[in-house]
């Protein structure tokens, strides 16, 4: 599913393992035809990492919504959406840990981030600052 209205797109996807490669592909494909192709390898990149999460601990669709920057110098608005209520935690993954470094490279990589809580579920979000 995807709309694509005006500043804004948005798309739902199923909980099954495609789902990550399906939204890379839609947000490189939504920020190339935003002109945005200088944000497109970081967002796919946090993207991927907030929706490998909820395909881990969630049951249910996953949401990704993008709102694209008013003006020049704006800032990239993503979110990513799933039915799991619990927020998520960032924590500390050792050297040898193979996973738990998503959110620290959302944290570092964006503008700022955060969670809140929805009627049916939860959504994580980041921003990204265009240059200009």
């Amino acid at each position: 599913m995807i709309d694509t209205v005006g500043d804004g797109a948005e798309w739902t996807f199923p909980a099954e393992p495609g789902a990550v490669h399906t939204a890379r592909a839609a947000v490189r494909g939504q920020l190339h035809g935003w002109d945005l192709d200088c944000l497109a390898d970081l967002a796919v990149l946090l993207v991927s990492e907030l929706v490998t999460n909820s395909l881990r601990y969630a049951t249910g669709p996953i949401g990704v919504r993008l709102v694209r920057p008013d003006g020049l110098g704006g800032t990239l608005l993503v979110e990513v959406s799933d039915p799991l209520p619990d927020p998520p935690r960032e924590r500390v993954a050792h050297p040898e840990d193979e996973g738990g470094r998503g959110l620290q490279l959302v944290a570092g990589s964006s503008r700022r981030w955060g969670t809140r809580p929805g009627a049916g579920g939860k959504t994580v979000w980041f921003e990204l600052a265009v240059p200009g």
